[in-house]
């Protein structure tokens, strides 16, 4: 062979050894994507760290009556966030106005300014149908077309008080989506044809029943905690009430699109979806380390070594003031349990994620246990029912234990049930970061 052609072999096999090593990363070994970001998850704001663990679910002690619903069970359960606090009046007002700003901007848009109040392309000049909400514009709420384009959000004039112009909160309703993945689990071939059979939407009306103070109780003057509980800001810090099962599941998937609108704005990866716990999950997280124990303080008893009591709960017959509560209290009240959270006994019991099945523990599983459904307005009124946990301001000490049970309907609402999130973490464990 002549030189020429040996040299422009050489350098042919130079060349294709460097296409070779850019497109296959070092030296054609396989090590993984390249560029990937090192990624950890900061603790939402107002959550705790609950990690990974396994524990006996169910009653803590022998509980003959109650043993066809509450049987003892071992249960292992991924590492998750959870609220500190229920979700307080403020947090959710947060939701509820977010709600009727949005329909303000869908309002002033269409009728007023849509430029100002939409974009309708987006970064590239590609057309958003429909629009999108724009957030940054104040909404102007005086001005004499804003008036006229806002005025079907408020009660008709036949329903004014005093001729008072109010928000009509039967207007505050909240379209949202979700992909049902259990029935995609169990019909893959027609998720691989269309997806779009598992894509859910629903609508709610996210403003609380505030006439459950009164018609929870007959004869009983409770009107003023109907006229300000919900709005004024001296109950700001109480539990939300009067909320049902899809409202407390709507807030969830607000509170999702809220957090990953956020990330996607600044360019970091979404996070796991904030929901309702588990009621593995729940009970978990009120034994707060401590297994076996009857309270989320870790005894047996409802009082401490002074004799005062350590929840907000019914202590004695007609007397609801022994234990320095009344009604609700504010919902970081009394001494927070193992893992840092509040009122996971008494204030107010809390909707769960799951349906209520009294046999539900003999066959759920045992990792990460749970019974879901999304059940019809109209079904039937055992399917809609939805398990309760941690006992109220109202209830006997019973209702207070981590193992006990209690459902109410999904379109229910009350003065005593309130609810707070969750949201599975980004791993398996936190030390797995460092």
């Amino acid at each position: 062979m002549n030189k020429v052609f040996l040299r422009n072999l050489a350098l042919l096999a130079l060349g294709a050894g460097f296409l070779a090593s850019c497109n296959s990363g070092l030296s054609g070994q396989l090590v993984g994507a390249p560029n990937r970001p090192r990624w950890y998850q900061p603790d939402p704001y107002g959550m705790v760290y609950i990690a990974m663990g396994s524990f006996n679910m169910g009653p803590s002690d022998q509980d003959v009556p109650m043993d066809f619903i509450s049987q003892t069970k071992t249960v292992s359960v991924q590492a998750f966030y959870m609220d500190q606090t229920e979700i307080t009046n403020n947090e959710y007002r947060q939701f509820v106005e977010w709600v009727r700003d949005s329909i303000a901007r869908r309002l002033l848009g269409e009728n007023v300014d849509a430029e100002k109040y939409f974009f309708e392309e987006d970064d590239y000049g590609n057309p958003l149908d429909p629009p999108h909400l724009n957030w940054k514009t104040k909404i102007r709420w005086d001005g004499e077309e804003e008036r006229e384009a806002l005025e079907e959000m408020y009660y008709p004039e036949n329903e004014r008080f005093y001729g008072q112009r109010v928000i009509d909160p039967r207007k505050l309703i909240y379209h949202y989506y979700w992909i049902d993945l259990k029935a995609a689990a169990n019909n893959r071939p027609q998720g691989l044809r269309d997806r779009s059979v598992f894509i859910r939407k629903d609508l709610v009306n996210v403003y609380p029943d505030t006439l459950v103070w009164i018609a929870d109780f007959t004869y009983s003057y409770n009107e003023p905690l109907t006229k300000m509980y919900f709005w004024h800001p001296a109950y700001d810090d109480y539990p939300v009430v009067g909320v049902n099962w899809k409202q407390a599941t709507a807030f969830c998937i607000w509170r999702t699109n809220l957090m990953n609108s956020f990330l996607a704005f600044r360019g970091d990866y979404p996070v796991h979806d904030f929901r309702l716990p588990t009621e593995a999950e729940w009970e978990y997280a009120a034994r707060g380390g401590l297994d076996l124990a009857a309270y989320p303080w870790g005894s047996y008893y409802i009082r401490n070594t002074k004799g005062c009591f350590l929840g907000n709960f019914k202590p004695l017959r007609g007397n609801y003031i022994d234990d320095g509560g009344f009604h609700t209290v504010p919902a970081n009240s009394y001494n927070p349990n193992e893992y840092g959270l509040y009122c996971m006994a008494g204030n107010v019991a809390e909707w769960t994620r799951d349906a209520f099945e009294e046999s539900a523990y003999s066959f759920t599983h045992d990792l990460n246990p749970e019974l879901y459904y999304e059940a019809k307005d109209d079904g039937p009124p055992a399917v809609r029912r939805k398990v309760i946990r941690g006992g109220s301001w109202k209830d006997i000490s019973f209702y207070l234990q981590n193992g006990s049970r209690a459902y109410e309907y999904q379109d229910s609402s009350k003065s005593y049930i309130g609810f707070r999130c969750v949201q599975t973490f980004m791993g398996r464990a936190k030390e797995d970061y460092k």
